[in-house]
């Protein structure tokens, strides 16, 4: 909760040295990056910790190209400079804040969206991890008993050799990469008056499209065109696999962590009895 109030405080002090009218603050999401919805001048502001500045700094970076193609993406504030802002400990962004609808995307609506997206991407010049080392983040994390203590042993193992296993064949396939967004799930796609928005830039990375259709519901894969389906397959597999690393960090924040791990080591055993 003190956590909260200090990103509060730091996210209204920075709307109001801005000229932003920012008297409340309402937690939309709270994980490593805290939401928020400030009012009156309705803006979406994320924070997170000052440690974060380069990924924010990325993230707005990203977001500014990707304006310039009308690509779907969630717009930044457009009353202010665009760019991360240190307050406190803190780094914010400043968003424009869209009224969600209560309806989700169709799968066709959400293949174009993301095709709409790549193709705002594709040729982009912009430093970008590759989505290796997303892998190897989530192999950092379970191959180090301190950073997953409570992961038993023959999980560990399992989701060591599947990240490995996976991601190499995904690389010997040799398909054609280029930036894309790294978790483009439903989740990261808002539903608007305005169509649909993709938000979270700063996992942004460079790789296969397929790497980015896989975290859409697998009914998207079907309406997205010249895709390879057993590349897609590999890749799923790979997503599940880097979910189910990421809940066993012991810094996570995810809600409902402790259903979700078990939830993805069911999926990933699933996938791979189904799949390998």
């Amino acid at each position: 909760m003190q956590r909260q109030q200090q990103a509060m405080a730091a996210a209204m002090a920075v709307a109001a040295e801005l000229g932003l009218v920012a008297n409340d603050a309402t937690v939309l999401q709270d994980s490593y990056r805290i939401t928020l919805r400030l009012l009156p001048c309705d803006t979406l502001a994320r924070v997170a910790p000052a440690e974060a500045q380069a990924s924010a700094e990325f993230e707005v970076e990203i977001a500014r190209r990707l304006a310039a193609t009308a690509s779907p993406v969630a717009a930044l504030e457009p009353r202010v400079p665009p760019v991360a802002y240190v307050r406190d400990g803190f780094v914010v962004n400043l968003w424009s804040y869209y009224e969600p609808t209560p309806q989700s995307a169709e799968p066709a609506d959400y293949a174009q969206a993301l095709e709409r997206l790549h193709a705002g991407m594709r040729g982009m010049e912009i430093a970008a991890p590759h989505f290796t080392s997303r892998v190897a983040e989530a192999e950092e994390i379970v191959g180090s008993r301190d950073r997953s203590p409570e992961l038993a042993e023959e999980d560990r193992a399992l989701l060591i050799r599947t990240l490995r296993t996976v991601t190499r064949a995904i690389l010997d396939r040799a398909a054609p990469e280029q930036l894309i967004h790294g978790e483009p799930h439903p989740g990261n796609l808002l539903q608007t008056t305005h169509g649909p928005r993709f938000i979270d830039l700063e996992t942004c990375c460079r790789g296969p499209v397929e790497f980015d259709i896989a975290s859409a519901p697998d009914a998207v894969g079907a309406h997205y065109p010249g895709i390879d389906q057993a590349l897609l397959r590999d890749c799923r597999v790979l997503g599940v696999a880097l979910v189910a690393s990421w809940r066993w960090d012991h810094h996570d924040r995810f809600p409902n962590r402790a259903d979700e791990r078990q939830n993805y080591l069911s999926k990933l055993r699933s996938a791979l009895t189904r799949d390998w």
